[in-house]
């Protein structure tokens, strides 16, 4: 038999064996916006791992604690860093769960229980592999880091001081985690970066209570008005941002990554009755995909001010707040889009106060890189369909930290099923993504040990 067939005849032969693992993980509540079960879970990952092979331990961080493993190939010079997040979402509400969240159930399939697929259910894959490649005698020559954070669903506060912190210990020569559901035609998806995000809060204040709008309105500001002039100020009619500076250090994409998103597969018409709607916003000489990856964009998260309660209400208000999202591009900067918001407000309303809510940096690493055409391959050998490869994901996540704090080429891929449900009631993951994606990991490592160890050492960021 050839090294694949092994390897899937391995993981048939040892099917409910798998299952149990990662069912035994998903009984354990892990909550991290709650604080709910997070260090018992970092306990219950730490033995999983070291029963499998791999000497694992909980480190301490300022909030909840990262499982840091390894497993050393003798021979081996080329480091893999496996990141994933042992933290869920909420269960709430419990009452729309068809079995409870930390319950594992199978029905039809389906592993149902609260991080089957965000983030366990895809984690544990890593973990499983090694052993069925030990065990098999198929090992190949790669050793491997692991961290697994107790904070991604809480927006890994702590995550930024442990790798400066640990930065020689999680010294590594490619990154890679498997999060996510697949493309909705059930393709897995690569992708290589992720945008950045600052948000920002404004608010605009009149009187120093609400009036009655008949008696004062006129005469005394409103700050509903303030802001929605202030807001009419940051935009041109075709969705271009106004604000100076905004698109200065955007990075287009090359020939080959415009290549990549020619192949994505997208229906516009079938997008638009899906949404709902008649028609795209934004530049017209951009496709939705450009829109998504390459150009950074400014939006009107929330608004709140006066009444809007049943009935009417004749009320001037004396507070007036929106909250503005900016998703940012290789290669900006969320410190300077946040400062270039705050000095467009003071140009035209500067009694409006700028509050900064959140910020994330981008990162983008070259899909044109050894190890990323390697990876790409071998998860299209493991779901047996070419992966959708973008270039860079629409939301966020922790990629920068790897990518700027530890200098590494940044790759994710999706294993999970489109409809996994994930920071939803009745989360799931089909078994066969779930045994998949082990078959996934294992070629992921067998491919990137069969690289020059110099082929990786090339710059990572695009």
């Amino acid at each position: 038999m050839s090294l694949e067939e092994r390897i899937r005849a391995g993981i048939e032969a040892r099917k409910s064996e798998l299952i149990g693992t990662l069912c035994r993980l998903l009984r354990q509540p892990s909550v991290s916006a709650q604080g709910l079960g997070v260090d018992e879970c970092a306990a219950v990952l730490r033995d999983i791992m070291a029963a499998h092979g791999i000497a694992a331990r909980v480190m301490p961080t300022a909030g909840h604690p990262v499982v840091y493993g390894e497993y050393q190939v003798p021979g081996a010079h080329t480091i893999m860093l496996l990141y994933g997040h042992y933290d869920v979402q909420p269960p709430e509400p419990y009452e729309a769960w068809v079995s409870p969240p930390f319950e594992p159930t199978i029905r039809d399939g389906r592993i149902y229980a609260r991080g089957a697929g965000d983030n366990k259910g895809q984690l544990i894959t890593h973990v499983l592999a090694v052993k069925l490649l030990a065990d098999l005698g198929l090992m190949p020559k790669v050793n491997l880091k692991f961290i697994f954070e107790g904070e991604e669903e809480s927006l890994s506060p702590s995550l930024p001081a442990f790798l400066r912190e640990h930065a020689e210990l999680l010294r590594a020569d490619v990154f890679y985690a498997a999060d996510g559901p697949r493309h909705p035609s059930g393709r897995p998806v690569v992708f290589f970066g992720v945008r950045g995000v600052v948000g920002v809060e404004l608010v605009a204040r009149g009187a120093n209570r609400d009036l009655h709008s008949g008696e004062f309105g006129g005469p005394v500001p409103n700050p509903a008005w303030t802001l929605v002039e202030l807001l009419s100020t940051m935009r041109f009619p075709d969705g271009r941002v106004t604000i100076e500076g905004f698109y200065d250090r955007v990075v287009p994409p090359t020939a080959y990554e415009r290549e990549l998103l020619a192949r994505i597969p997208f229906d516009a018409e079938e997008v638009k009755r899906d949404l709902g709607i008649t028609a795209f916003a934004g530049p017209p000489d951009l496709s939705w995909y450009e829109q998504l990856m390459f150009q950074p964009t400014l939006t009107i998260s929330g608004m709140a001010s006066g009444y809007t309660g049943p009935g009417v209400k004749g009320v001037l208000p004396s507070e007036a707040v929106v909250r503005l999202e900016a998703r940012l591009v290789a290669d900006q900067d969320p410190d300077d889009i946040f400062a270039k918001i705050a000095r467009h407000v003071r140009r035209y309303a500067p009694e409006v106060e700028v509050r900064l809510l959140s910020r994330s940096a981008p990162s983008k690493t070259s899909p044109e890189l050894p190890v990323s055409r390697a990876i790409v391959a071998a998860i299209g050998d493991a779901f047996g369909v070419e992966p959708v490869v973008k270039p860079v994901l629409g939301a966020s996540a922790p990629s920068y930290l790897f990518s700027q704090t530890l200098g590494l080429p940044v790759i994710w891929a999706t294993y999970a099923n489109y409809d996994e449900h994930n920071h939803a009631p009745n989360e799931n993951i089909t078994i066969d993504s779930f045994l998949t994606g082990i078959y996934a990991s294992a070629l992921v490592f067998a491919r990137v040990a069969a690289l020059d160890p110099a082929e990786l050492r090339v710059p990572a960021t695009g």
